[in-house]
């Protein structure tokens, strides 16, 4: 049995604690009137254009400071948003990637289930916390209007999105989210208490109910992680639409979950856990991480392409936006997701140093963090954004949070299931 070590709960609860601190200073530091927002300009104006009178004068009408005011106010919402979406979202790509090896009965991952469980531990509880973000966007409690749409106000007065309130509406986007979050919790429980059982059991039959249910489980993902995309991320941006939004969003979280399962994994091997987990199962998924990293650049440059190449301005306003003001961000995601890892995990040997994947890892999830940012961000602040101490204290937060729940999940099972029917077959995998 896996022992939490003092010293990472520890970690953990720091992490929580210096992040909690963080986002409680950026609510508190937000403006409460348009004499704020005047005064932040100011000083903005002062430490970086001395010069332009014509320029600062019009940026202090009334329409702009209102509108730089509810951005500012979003601020601290959308980085307890981009966090608590990420650290969820990555749960469920473990999930999925689970789904996936009991459909596909795969006989390589079977000493690694008890790895996806433990980080899908997190699922309940990021479930919950998001939920209750989506309540309070929803009650628009303390000035939270990153869904310009629950706004009637801006509703009454955009004729785009009046065409879609037959399915952007408060109630049915609840109940959808609901919906969403109970059928992937039910799933991770009923997979979970399945596969303990047939620790106990004197034959195979709760292994085959868990292979019909993860079948199962992987048709209603398709659908639910389609539409999540849509109401969860795209429609901070309702007047934008993509095609290919359901899959980018998939392969972005899809190859984060799996990094962090050759990253736990590799961490218990150094403590001397998981025996039996040798360097051909570390190559396969970093096989994953680099062919789902490939994947989502497909994805990215395919939505990109066509859009740019049509030029139609409802469309590539959403780019324009982000390569302007967010200049860094954009690009910067793009070299760490696609041609950091294209360099580095190509090679077939240093597929198996653990070195190498550590800092492949970290630079993966570092990338697509910065992804979901790029995202959720350009919607709800505008080109009011900066990393300060909400975006640090809400990803610390939840980093800790998410750390605290993985590990405490592992000590609850044995990490090697030990009637598997692959069990036998995946100890001894080599290649």
């Amino acid at each position: 049995m896996y022992q939490f070590s003092n010293r990472l709960r520890l970690f953990s609860l720091a992490l929580m604690v210096a992040g909690l601190i963080g986002v409680v200073y950026s609510f508190m530091d937000r403006p409460h009137s348009l004499k704020d927002v005047e005064k932040k300009l100011e000083a903005h104006h002062d430490h970086h254009d001395h010069g332009a009178d014509a320029a600062h004068v019009h940026e202090h009408d009334e329409e702009h400071l209102e509108h730089v005011y509810h951005q500012l106010n979003n601020k601290p919402w959308a980085a307890v948003y981009t966090a608590a979406l990420f650290f969820l979202l990555l749960s469920l790509g473990v999930l999925a990637f689970y789904a996936i090896q009991n459909a596909a009965q795969a006989g390589w991952s079977p000493v690694l289930f008890r790895v996806m469980q433990g980080i899908t531990g997190y699922l309940p509880v990021g479930s919950i916390v998001f939920f209750i973000l989506l309540v309070l966007a929803a009650l628009h409690v303390g000035h939270n209007g990153m869904f310009i749409w629950m706004d009637k106000e801006v509703v009454a007065e955009d004729k785009l999105i009046q065409g879609k309130t037959g399915y952007l509406n408060v109630p049915f986007f609840l109940i959808r989210a609901a919906i969403f979050l109970l059928g992937w919790n039910f799933y991770r429980y009923l997979s979970r208490k399945l596969c303990l059982a047939q620790d106990a059991s004197n034959d195979n039959s709760n292994y085959k109910k868990n292979f019909k249910w993860s079948a199962g489980f992987l048709v209603f993902f398709i659908v639910t992680e389609s539409i999540m995309s849509w109401d969860w991320i795209m429609s901070l941006d309702p007047h934008w639409f993509s095609t290919l939004f359901g899959w980018y969003v998939f392969a972005s979280f899809f190859v984060s979950g799996i990094t962090v399962i050759a990253l736990v994994t590799l961490y218990l091997k150094s403590r001397g856990y998981l025996e039996d987990v040798n360097t051909s199962h570390i190559h396969d998924l970093a096989k994953f991480m680099f062919g789902i990293s490939i994947f989502w650049t497909y994805l990215w440059f395919s939505q990109f392409m066509l859009i740019w190449y049509s030029n139609i301005p409802e469309e590539v306003t959403y780019y324009v936006t982000r390569i302007e003001h967010y200049t860094l961000p954009f690009w910067g995601m793009l070299a760490l997701n696609f041609i950091f890892p294209l360099l580095i995990l190509v090679n077939t040997e240093f597929k198996r140093i653990t070195w190498i994947i550590v800092m492949a890892g970290v630079v993966i999830l570092f990338g697509h963090y910065i992804d979901f940012f790029n995202m959720i961000m350009p919607a709800t602040v505008g080109d009011q954004w900066f990393i300060g101490a909400g975006e640090l204290g809400a990803l610390s937060f939840f980093l800790g949070l998410f750390i605290l729940v993985v590990f405490t999940t592992l000590t609850k099972a044995p990490l090697v299931p030990k009637r598997n029917p692959f069990i036998e077959e995946s100890k001894h995998f080599h290649y």
